[in-house]
């Protein structure tokens, strides 16, 4: 007889499958996710729905107000800009950190497998699959850094990024990402802190300005 699934892989499915609803826009910025709606989209009961859309809040996508329930967060131009303002802060740290724990001996194969799966999204032109990745890639050399403090610090942020990642993708600009995580893995595998940090600079900060200009027509200001 095969085990009826935990309530945990209840949430785990919830929580999954509103989230890729939210990055793919089936479910709006702004609309209303009411539990009942979604418990029967789903399958399962309210309580794992409930449970997801408290995940969800605290990644940032969802916002809850009482009396109201849980919608969709309705980005802005200055979630975007302050978005690139705390990875420049925390994310160019964390690559010349991860390099000099590699330069030291700490080398785990994690950033390299994130990069294969990336790469083969990106051959496979799966928008889902590439966003993913690429989110990962970035949360793993913060993992690399061994900082817990730094961690917990951008954990919040890392649904917006992945979020953002599925709102600005462009026909080219995969394989541009694709390239230039190849080179920042390449450089913190080989132990160059200084040109790791340089390297993570330039590919979050040169983004800024085209990401802000093409978002400007789809998001509000503030």
């Amino acid at each position: 007889m095969t085990a009826e699934p935990t309530t945990s892989t209840h949430v785990d499915r919830a929580e999954a499958s509103i989230r890729a609803g939210i990055h793919s826009g089936s479910y709006p910025q702004g609309s209303r996710l009411r539990e009942r709606e979604l418990s029967e989209t789903l399958g399962v009961s309210r309580i794992p729905v409930r449970e997801a859309l408290v995940r969800l809040a605290a990644e940032g996508l969802v916002v809850t107000e009482p009396r109201r329930g849980a919608t969709v967060r309705q980005l802005t131009l200055r979630d975007v800009d302050e978005l690139f303002d705390l990875r420049l802060s925390l994310e160019v740290f964390a690559a010349r950190r991860a390099t000099e724990r590699c330069a030291q001996g700490h080398r785990p194969p994690e950033l390299q497998q994130i990069m294969d799966r990336a790469e083969e999204a990106t051959r496979r032109g799966d928008a889902a699959g590439i966003a993913a990745a690429n989110t990962a890639f970035h949360a793993e050399i913060i993992t690399m850094t061994g900082n817990r403090l730094l961690q917990a610090s951008l954990q919040p942020s890392l649904g917006l990024m992945h979020w953002l990642f599925r709102l600005t993708s462009t026909e080219a600009g995969p394989h541009l990402h694709c390239e230039e995580h190849r080179e920042i893995c390449r450089v913190i595998y080989s132990g160059r802190p200084q040109l790791a940090e340089a390297l993570a600079y330039a590919h979050i900060d040169i983004r800024r300005e085209p990401v802000l200009q093409a978002l400007s027509e789809v998001l509000p200001p503030a």
